[in-house]
């Protein structure tokens, strides 16, 4: 009898120990708005992103040496559209976090997993399910309400930047899947040139005057904003990177996926009970129709 029962009570706990890191991550991205919008304002927002990706840029580089230098000419510049796609999603959701609150962009960004798999459809030109159809249609309306606050007004300028945010996701993931020469490339490597690629346009913009430079954003952050820039960089970045190569290979893809879509939940618990954010009925409704209609909307693709 007991033969046959421990392996079963041994599984669920190996489960869990490969879990609990995927969900930790999506913890740590749920965290990242907020410890964005604290320590960034509009006219560091470009000096925020050079200095977190520099941090984190030369470690990636060490740690994927001999693979980065085998890769073909090909790989390197699909890497490169990649990484300059990457840049503009972390502008979009820098700049946005800074005009909206931590529990809205949280909420928004996840409307990636609706628009996926629309503009997939499209482009295979499929009809979406009618239940799909319909999940849409809720999140899209939660988005809606979740953006009211007090009551029906315009949404705020972060709300649409954010938004815009999801729609540069949703073409990142497109041309991961369909640039031919990336498909095969190691992904350390592939996400390294990403990185670099987004850094080097993060620094010519740096260079070209648009904020404050990185070197004077340093110089005026104290302990806290240096706290918030190794939180962002250490673990939302390489942590996170590190924990999602090792957790593929241990469970599926799907399940990965699965724990890393709860990250709007914790950006909204992050945002309310730490930001001391304040949703409003309005609030509550529409952020509760994003999560139902973005689960539902996964489950339905």
């Amino acid at each position: 009898m007991s033969t046959l029962t421990a392996p079963a009570v041994r599984a669920p706990r190996r489960a869990w120990l490969t879990d609990l890191p995927v969900l930790l991550v999506a913890v740590v991205w749920g965290a990242s708005y907020l410890a964005a919008k604290g320590i960034t304002t509009s006219h560091t927002v470009i000096a925020v992103l050079v200095l977190r990706f520099a941090l984190v840029l030369p470690v990636l580089v060490v740690a994927g040496w001999r693979r980065l230098r085998a890769l073909r000419p090909a790989q390197v510049q699909g890497a490169g559209v990649l990484g300059l796609i990457l840049g503009g999603i972390f502008l979009l959701e820098t700049y946005g976090v800074v005009h909206t609150s931590a529990t809205n962009a949280g909420l928004i960004i996840s409307l990636t997993m609706i628009f996926t798999p629309l503009a997939e459809a499209a482009l295979n030109r499929r009809t979406p399910s009618r239940s799909f159809l319909a999940a849409a249609g809720l999140s899209v309306l939660g988005v809606v309400l979740l953006t009211q606050g007090g009551g029906f007004t315009s949404p705020s300028l972060g709300d649409f930047l954010i938004l815009l945010a999801a729609l540069a996701r949703t073409v990142h993931v497109l041309a991961m899947a369909r640039i031919r020469a990336v498909q095969d490339a190691d992904s350390l490597s592939l996400t390294t040139v990403q990185l670099g690629t987004a850094v080097l346009l993060f620094a010519l913009l740096a260079a070209a005057g648009t904020g404050d430079s990185p070197w004077s954003a340093a110089a005026d952050f104290g302990p806290a904003e240096w706290a918030g820039l190794v939180f962002l960089s250490v673990f939302c970045t390489l942590f996170a990177f590190f924990v999602q190569m090792w957790a593929v290979r241990k469970t599926s893809p799907s399940r990965v996926s699965l724990l890393l879509g709860t990250e709007p939940l914790w950006a909204a618990a992050v945002g309310i009970a730490l930001g001391g954010e304040r949703l409003g009925a309005l609030g509550f409704v529409g952020a509760a129709l994003v999560l139902a209609g973005t689960a539902w909307g996964r489950r339905a693709a």
